[in-house]
Protein backbone atom coordinates (compact mmCIF):
# COMPACT_ATOMS: atom_id res chain seq x y z
CA UNK A 1 0.00 0.00 0.00
CA UNK A 2 3.05 2.64 0.91
CA UNK A 3 4.52 1.55 -2.49
CA UNK A 4 1.09 2.46 -4.55
CA UNK A 5 0.66 6.05 -2.30
CA UNK A 6 3.76 6.97 -3.23
CA UNK A 7 3.45 6.02 -7.34
CA UNK A 8 -0.08 7.73 -7.11
CA UNK A 9 1.59 11.15 -5.50
CA UNK A 10 4.18 10.96 -8.00
CA UNK A 11 1.45 11.03 -11.12
CA UNK A 12 0.26 13.36 -9.33
CA UNK A 13 3.23 15.61 -9.29
CA UNK A 14 4.15 14.94 -13.10
CA UNK A 15 0.61 15.17 -14.36
CA UNK A 16 -0.05 11.46 -14.80
CA UNK A 17 1.66 9.19 -17.33
CA UNK A 18 0.98 10.97 -20.37
CA UNK A 19 2.31 13.78 -19.77
CA UNK A 20 5.74 12.10 -18.27
CA UNK A 21 5.65 10.37 -21.55
CA UNK A 22 4.76 13.54 -23.92
CA UNK A 23 7.30 15.43 -26.21
CA UNK A 24 7.41 18.75 -26.83
CA UNK A 25 8.56 19.84 -30.42
CA UNK A 26 9.77 23.57 -30.81
CA UNK A 27 9.65 25.73 -34.30
CA UNK A 28 9.33 29.27 -35.64
CA UNK A 29 9.32 31.15 -38.40
CA UNK A 30 7.07 31.87 -41.92
CA UNK A 31 3.49 33.54 -41.12
CA UNK A 32 3.18 32.38 -44.73
CA UNK A 33 1.98 28.88 -43.95
CA UNK A 34 0.92 29.17 -40.44
CA UNK A 35 -2.55 28.47 -40.77
CA UNK A 36 -1.98 25.37 -42.83
CA UNK A 37 0.74 24.35 -40.14
CA UNK A 38 -1.71 24.90 -37.12
CA UNK A 39 -4.28 22.23 -38.87
CA UNK A 40 -1.27 20.12 -39.32
CA UNK A 41 0.04 20.10 -35.70
CA UNK A 42 -4.00 19.65 -34.59
CA UNK A 43 -4.61 16.77 -37.15
CA UNK A 44 -1.48 15.13 -35.78
CA UNK A 45 -1.78 15.33 -32.42
CA UNK A 46 -4.93 13.27 -32.53
CA UNK A 47 -3.12 10.40 -34.26
CA UNK A 48 -0.12 11.24 -31.73
CA UNK A 49 -1.28 12.58 -28.73
CA UNK A 50 1.69 12.31 -27.16
CA UNK A 51 3.35 14.74 -29.10
CA UNK A 52 3.07 18.39 -28.99
CA UNK A 53 3.93 21.33 -31.52
CA UNK A 54 4.90 24.34 -30.43
CA UNK A 55 5.16 26.58 -33.43
CA UNK A 56 6.10 31.08 -33.16
CA UNK A 57 4.64 32.48 -36.38
CA UNK A 58 7.36 35.14 -36.20
CA UNK A 59 8.23 35.65 -39.98
CA UNK A 60 11.07 33.79 -41.96
CA UNK A 61 13.94 35.97 -41.25
CA UNK A 62 13.18 34.68 -37.20
CA UNK A 63 13.05 31.14 -38.13
CA UNK A 64 16.22 31.04 -40.52
CA UNK A 65 17.77 32.77 -36.74
CA UNK A 66 16.88 30.13 -34.60
CA UNK A 67 17.57 27.53 -36.62
CA UNK A 68 20.81 28.65 -37.16
CA UNK A 69 21.45 29.12 -33.00
CA UNK A 70 19.75 25.62 -32.74
CA UNK A 71 17.48 27.39 -29.87
CA UNK A 72 14.71 25.40 -31.92
CA UNK A 73 14.05 21.88 -33.31
CA UNK A 74 13.03 23.29 -36.68
CA UNK A 75 12.58 26.26 -38.57
CA UNK A 76 9.96 27.85 -41.64
CA UNK A 77 11.14 30.19 -44.63
CA UNK A 78 9.30 31.21 -47.61
CA UNK A 79 12.13 31.66 -49.13
CA UNK A 80 15.34 29.74 -49.21
CA UNK A 81 17.90 30.28 -47.14
CA UNK A 82 20.97 31.91 -49.70
CA UNK A 83 24.87 30.89 -49.24
CA UNK A 84 26.47 32.98 -46.83
CA UNK A 85 23.39 31.96 -44.51
CA UNK A 86 24.23 27.95 -44.69
CA UNK A 87 28.03 29.16 -44.00
CA UNK A 88 26.45 29.73 -40.59
CA UNK A 89 24.13 26.55 -40.08
CA UNK A 90 26.15 23.69 -41.99
CA UNK A 91 23.95 20.43 -42.31
CA UNK A 92 20.22 22.29 -42.99
CA UNK A 93 18.28 20.76 -44.91
CA UNK A 94 15.39 22.69 -46.93
CA UNK A 95 11.93 20.38 -46.86
CA UNK A 96 9.41 21.93 -49.40
CA UNK A 97 6.25 21.51 -47.45
CA UNK A 98 3.92 23.00 -49.88
CA UNK A 99 3.18 25.58 -52.61
CA UNK A 100 1.49 28.93 -52.13
CA UNK A 101 0.76 32.16 -53.69
CA UNK A 102 1.37 36.17 -52.49
CA UNK A 103 -1.79 37.64 -53.56
CA UNK A 104 -1.65 41.65 -54.08
CA UNK A 105 -4.41 43.02 -51.97
CA UNK A 106 -5.98 46.31 -52.09
CA UNK A 107 -8.89 48.51 -50.30
CA UNK A 108 -10.78 51.08 -51.97
CA UNK A 109 -10.52 50.20 -55.61
CA UNK A 110 -13.39 48.28 -57.30
CA UNK A 111 -12.85 45.00 -58.05
CA UNK A 112 -11.11 43.26 -60.87
CA UNK A 113 -7.87 45.89 -60.78
CA UNK A 114 -5.55 44.37 -63.33
CA UNK A 115 -1.61 45.26 -62.73
CA UNK A 116 1.84 45.00 -65.46
CA UNK A 117 4.66 44.55 -63.46
CA UNK A 118 5.73 48.02 -64.47
CA UNK A 119 2.61 49.54 -62.22
CA UNK A 120 3.14 47.24 -59.75
CA UNK A 121 6.88 48.36 -59.04
CA UNK A 122 5.95 51.79 -59.67
CA UNK A 123 3.64 51.49 -56.78
CA UNK A 124 5.72 49.81 -54.58
CA UNK A 125 8.87 52.76 -55.62
CA UNK A 126 5.82 55.71 -54.82
CA UNK A 127 6.16 57.10 -58.12
CA UNK A 128 1.97 55.82 -58.48
CA UNK A 129 0.87 57.44 -55.76
CA UNK A 130 -3.21 57.86 -56.49
CA UNK A 131 -5.12 54.82 -58.20
CA UNK A 132 -6.79 57.07 -60.70
CA UNK A 133 -2.83 57.26 -62.03
CA UNK A 134 -3.32 57.46 -66.10
CA UNK A 135 -0.31 54.65 -65.73
CA UNK A 136 -3.09 52.61 -64.22
CA UNK A 137 -6.26 53.41 -65.88
CA UNK A 138 -4.70 52.78 -69.34
CA UNK A 139 -4.62 48.91 -68.60
CA UNK A 140 -6.66 47.07 -70.91
CA UNK A 141 -10.05 45.96 -69.48
CA UNK A 142 -9.18 48.03 -66.00
CA UNK A 143 -12.51 49.08 -64.19
CA UNK A 144 -12.89 52.99 -63.44
CA UNK A 145 -10.60 53.41 -60.78
CA UNK A 146 -11.29 56.20 -58.01
CA UNK A 147 -9.08 59.58 -57.34
CA UNK A 148 -8.07 57.85 -53.78
CA UNK A 149 -4.88 58.30 -52.51
CA UNK A 150 -2.75 54.96 -52.68
CA UNK A 151 -0.85 53.73 -49.42
CA UNK A 152 1.46 51.05 -50.03
CA UNK A 153 1.36 48.30 -46.63
CA UNK A 154 4.99 45.97 -46.85
CA UNK A 155 5.94 43.98 -43.99
CA UNK A 156 8.26 45.22 -41.05
CA UNK A 157 9.54 42.07 -39.87
CA UNK A 158 12.40 40.07 -41.41
CA UNK A 159 10.09 37.99 -44.05
CA UNK A 160 10.24 35.20 -46.66
CA UNK A 161 6.96 36.13 -48.08
CA UNK A 162 8.51 39.62 -48.31
CA UNK A 163 11.79 37.42 -49.56
CA UNK A 164 9.11 36.46 -52.36
CA UNK A 165 7.49 39.26 -53.38
CA UNK A 166 11.01 41.20 -53.65
CA UNK A 167 12.58 38.33 -55.97
CA UNK A 168 9.63 38.89 -58.68
CA UNK A 169 10.07 42.85 -57.93
CA UNK A 170 13.17 42.05 -58.68
CA UNK A 171 13.13 39.95 -62.38
CA UNK A 172 10.61 42.35 -63.62
CA UNK A 173 12.07 45.71 -62.76
CA UNK A 174 15.33 46.70 -63.43
CA UNK A 175 14.69 49.85 -61.04
CA UNK A 176 13.63 47.67 -57.60
CA UNK A 177 16.55 45.34 -58.56
CA UNK A 178 19.16 48.52 -58.57
CA UNK A 179 17.40 50.65 -56.38
CA UNK A 180 15.88 48.59 -53.92
CA UNK A 181 17.27 44.83 -54.26
CA UNK A 182 15.70 41.32 -52.41
CA UNK A 183 15.74 39.90 -49.72
CA UNK A 184 13.70 39.11 -46.51
CA UNK A 185 14.31 42.74 -45.45
CA UNK A 186 14.54 45.90 -47.79
CA UNK A 187 14.77 49.89 -47.38
CA UNK A 188 11.10 50.61 -48.68
CA UNK A 189 10.95 53.89 -50.25
CA UNK A 190 7.16 54.47 -49.06
CA UNK A 191 4.47 52.49 -47.00
CA UNK A 192 3.61 51.71 -43.66
CA UNK A 193 5.31 48.27 -42.13
CA UNK A 194 2.91 45.47 -40.63
CA UNK A 195 4.13 42.33 -39.01
CA UNK A 196 3.97 39.28 -40.34
CA UNK A 197 0.82 38.49 -43.10
CA UNK A 198 -1.38 39.40 -40.17
CA UNK A 199 -0.34 43.03 -39.87
CA UNK A 200 -0.36 43.63 -43.36
CA UNK A 201 -3.56 42.30 -43.78
CA UNK A 202 -4.85 44.07 -41.09
CA UNK A 203 -3.20 47.53 -42.05
CA UNK A 204 -4.57 47.08 -45.90
CA UNK A 205 -8.63 46.38 -44.49
CA UNK A 206 -7.92 49.12 -41.99
CA UNK A 207 -7.05 51.83 -44.27
CA UNK A 208 -8.85 52.84 -47.82
CA UNK A 209 -6.87 53.22 -50.50
CA UNK A 210 -4.30 50.61 -48.98
CA UNK A 211 -2.72 48.24 -51.35
CA UNK A 212 0.19 45.20 -49.66
CA UNK A 213 0.96 41.78 -50.16
CA UNK A 214 -0.15 38.80 -48.04
CA UNK A 215 -0.23 35.08 -48.79
CA UNK A 216 -3.54 33.48 -50.75
CA UNK A 217 -4.84 32.25 -47.43
CA UNK A 218 -4.99 35.64 -45.46
CA UNK A 219 -6.11 37.74 -48.52
CA UNK A 220 -8.88 34.80 -48.93
CA UNK A 221 -9.99 34.63 -45.63
CA UNK A 222 -9.96 38.21 -44.87
CA UNK A 223 -12.21 38.72 -48.03
CA UNK A 224 -9.53 41.17 -48.97
CA UNK A 225 -10.01 42.52 -53.19
CA UNK A 226 -6.82 41.03 -54.99
CA UNK A 227 -5.30 42.42 -58.15
CA UNK A 228 -5.26 40.33 -61.65
CA UNK A 229 -0.91 40.13 -62.82
CA UNK A 230 -0.11 40.24 -66.03
CA UNK A 231 2.25 37.29 -66.06
CA UNK A 232 5.17 36.03 -68.26
CA UNK A 233 3.11 34.96 -70.89
CA UNK A 234 1.11 38.05 -71.16
CA UNK A 235 -2.03 36.70 -69.41
CA UNK A 236 -3.68 38.66 -66.92
CA UNK A 237 -4.05 36.16 -63.73
CA UNK A 238 -5.44 35.97 -60.39
CA UNK A 239 -3.86 33.92 -57.21
CA UNK A 240 -5.21 30.46 -56.85
CA UNK A 241 -4.72 26.69 -56.22
CA UNK A 242 -4.26 26.12 -59.75
CA UNK A 243 -2.39 29.12 -61.15
CA UNK A 244 -0.44 28.63 -58.70
CA UNK A 245 0.24 24.72 -59.34
CA UNK A 246 0.58 26.06 -62.83
CA UNK A 247 3.92 28.26 -61.65
CA UNK A 248 5.86 25.05 -60.39
CA UNK A 249 4.42 22.64 -63.66
CA UNK A 250 7.81 23.22 -65.31
CA UNK A 251 10.34 23.82 -62.52
CA UNK A 252 13.76 22.00 -62.65
CA UNK A 253 13.55 21.16 -58.86
CA UNK A 254 17.37 21.28 -57.91
CA UNK A 255 19.10 18.25 -55.05
CA UNK A 256 19.01 20.99 -52.48
CA UNK A 257 15.33 22.05 -53.46
CA UNK A 258 16.22 25.76 -53.37
CA UNK A 259 14.22 27.13 -56.26
CA UNK A 260 12.60 30.16 -57.08
CA UNK A 261 9.29 30.10 -59.21
CA UNK A 262 8.35 33.89 -59.37
CA UNK A 263 7.36 35.05 -62.93
CA UNK A 264 7.14 31.29 -63.82
CA UNK A 265 6.09 30.31 -67.63
CA UNK A 266 2.57 29.43 -68.56
CA UNK A 267 -0.27 30.85 -70.07
CA UNK A 268 -1.86 30.25 -66.49
CA UNK A 269 0.66 30.16 -63.86
CA UNK A 270 0.44 32.85 -61.51
CA UNK A 271 3.53 35.12 -60.97
CA UNK A 272 4.82 35.47 -57.56
CA UNK A 273 4.29 31.76 -55.91
CA UNK A 274 6.72 30.00 -54.12
CA UNK A 275 7.40 26.66 -52.37
CA UNK A 276 7.75 27.10 -48.86
CA UNK A 277 10.25 25.39 -46.70
CA UNK A 278 10.69 23.57 -42.99
CA UNK A 279 14.18 23.84 -42.05
CA UNK A 280 15.77 20.91 -40.11
CA UNK A 281 19.31 19.61 -39.42
CA UNK A 282 20.03 16.19 -41.36
CA UNK A 283 21.80 14.99 -38.32
CA UNK A 284 19.26 15.15 -35.56
CA UNK A 285 20.83 15.70 -32.05
CA UNK A 286 17.69 14.19 -30.11
CA UNK A 287 16.57 10.69 -31.13
CA UNK A 288 13.57 10.85 -29.86
CA UNK A 289 12.91 14.92 -31.01
CA UNK A 290 14.59 14.10 -34.55
CA UNK A 291 12.40 10.68 -35.33
CA UNK A 292 9.04 12.60 -34.25
CA UNK A 293 9.84 15.38 -37.10
CA UNK A 294 11.27 13.03 -39.66
CA UNK A 295 7.84 10.79 -38.95
CA UNK A 296 5.59 14.02 -38.90
CA UNK A 297 7.57 15.36 -42.48
CA UNK A 298 6.66 12.31 -44.02
CA UNK A 299 3.04 12.30 -42.63
CA UNK A 300 2.65 16.12 -43.65
CA UNK A 301 3.96 15.80 -47.41
CA UNK A 302 1.60 12.78 -47.86
CA UNK A 303 -1.49 12.93 -45.83
CA UNK A 304 -1.21 16.23 -44.83
CA UNK A 305 -1.02 17.38 -48.79
CA UNK A 306 -5.13 16.40 -48.77
CA UNK A 307 -5.38 19.60 -45.86
CA UNK A 308 -3.53 22.26 -48.29
CA UNK A 309 -6.40 22.77 -50.91
CA UNK A 310 -8.57 23.73 -47.99
CA UNK A 311 -6.59 26.52 -47.12
CA UNK A 312 -5.74 27.92 -50.16
CA UNK A 313 -2.29 25.95 -50.82
CA UNK A 314 -1.11 24.17 -53.42
CA UNK A 315 0.21 20.53 -52.64
CA UNK A 316 3.46 19.44 -53.92
CA UNK A 317 3.49 18.53 -57.32
CA UNK A 318 4.03 14.08 -56.88
CA UNK A 319 7.82 14.46 -58.74
CA UNK A 320 8.56 16.80 -55.86
CA UNK A 321 7.27 14.65 -53.33
CA UNK A 322 9.30 11.68 -54.42
CA UNK A 323 12.16 13.78 -53.66
CA UNK A 324 11.31 14.73 -50.63
CA UNK A 325 11.06 11.42 -49.94
CA UNK A 326 14.39 10.29 -50.83
CA UNK A 327 15.46 13.49 -48.63
CA UNK A 328 13.51 12.82 -45.34
CA UNK A 329 15.60 8.88 -46.02
CA UNK A 330 18.56 11.20 -45.15
CA UNK A 331 17.86 12.59 -42.31
CA UNK A 332 19.65 10.65 -39.20
CA UNK A 333 20.46 10.38 -35.76
CA UNK A 334 23.46 8.18 -35.12
CA UNK A 335 24.46 8.05 -38.46
CA UNK A 336 21.17 5.73 -38.40
CA UNK A 337 17.71 7.02 -40.45
CA UNK A 338 14.88 8.63 -38.58
CA UNK A 339 12.33 7.22 -40.95
CA UNK A 340 13.97 3.59 -42.22
CA UNK A 341 10.80 2.13 -41.13
CA UNK A 342 8.71 4.17 -44.10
Amino acid sequence: MKRLGWFLAALSLTGGLARADSLLINGAGATFPFPLYSKWFSEYNKLHPELKFNYQSIGSGGGVKQITEKTIDFGASDSPMNDEELKKAPGVMHIPTVLGAVAVVYNGAPEGVKLTPEALSDIFLGKITRWNDPKLQAIAGQPKLPDVAITVAHRSDGSGTTAVFTDYLGKVSPAWKSGVGVGKSVKWPVGLGGKGNEGVTGTVKSTPGAIGYVELAYARQNKLSMAALKNADGSFILPSIETTSEAAAGVAMPPDFRVSITDAKGKNAYPISSFTYVLIYKEQPDAAKGKAIGQFLWWAVHDGQKLAGPLDYAPLPKPVVAKVEAALRTVTVAGKSVIASN
